[in-house]
């Protein structure tokens, strides 16, 4: 049977998602604890890879597993076994062609910023200090809605097939100290969101104007855009998929 994990996962510690040889990802501390109450080998393939130190309020994996089991129980058992900074948070049947990767239709990105030195928010936002003019910052913001190439967001070496995504919200809330920029879309492209809020940030300070960044989005060239802002300050919080790939 084919089965949907939630799982949720602070970055600070792992060297993003995937398993690697010589770094621990949030993937290979998963497949051993399910290797462990299984007693063997699971593999799962989640709904995209985070990068080092990227957090994760919402992420699903899939997983086979022929074994029967009760999901509240796992939960339960897993969560006993993974460390403190690791979580499931629910476990779904669905139907056992579906990927968590490719039958994903929408994720949602944040990215945190404090504009005060905090250190509570040490490795859980950027802190940025230098004057921004929001009015400008959103208007930048506006132009990525939509269907475009995000080829200039995206990091140099990559496997895809092509850099056309669907963008269908972007926009920044600002509460107290702190600044969020939230942004939905079909796909991303690797390194796609800290290359939008580096660049976008640029604007912001007024170092690049709007028809720069217009300039930026249809060069395709990395190089033109703007520095890449930390991890830290970047959370994937939601993935959606449609309603009938659930079996239950």
């Amino acid at each position: 049977m084919r089965y949907f994990f939630e799982i949720t996962y602070k970055g600070t510690a792992y060297h993003g998602w995937q398993s690697q040889s010589n770094a621990v990802g949030v993937q290979q501390v998963v497949e051993e604890v399910l290797g462990k109450l299984f007693r063997e080998e699971i593999a799962i393939v989640a709904s995209g890879r985070t990068d080092t130190g990227v957090h994760c309020a919402q992420q699903f994996f899939h997983a086979d597993i022929t074994h029967a089991f009760d999901p509240d129980t796992l939960i339960i058992r897993l969560n006993s076994f993974l460390p403190k900074d690791i979580a499931i948070r629910s476990i779904r049947k669905v139907k056992p062609t579906v990927s968590a990767r490719y039958n994903a239709i929408q994720r949602t990105y944040h990215y945190h910023i404090t504009r005060v030195k905090d250190p509570l928010r040490e490795g859980l936002a950027f802190y940025f200090y230098k004057p921004l003019d929001m009015s400008t910052l959103q208007h930048a913001t506006a132009l990525l809605t939509g269907t475009h190439d995000f080829e200039c967001f995206s990091k140099v070496k990559t496997d895809v097939n092509h850099f056309i995504c669907e963008v269908k919200d972007a926009r920044w809330n600002q509460k107290d100290d702190v600044l969020v920029f939230t942004v939905t879309a079909n796909r991303f492209l690797r390194g796609m969101v800290r290359a939008m809020v580096g660049t976008l940030l640029e604007v912001g300070t007024g170092k690049i104007t709007v028809e720069g960044f217009k300039h930026i989005l249809r060069s395709k060239d990395r190089k033109k855009a703007g520095m890449n802002v930390p991890p830290e300050g970047l959370y994937l919080m939601n993935v959606k998929y449609p309603k009938s790939i659930f079996t239950k």
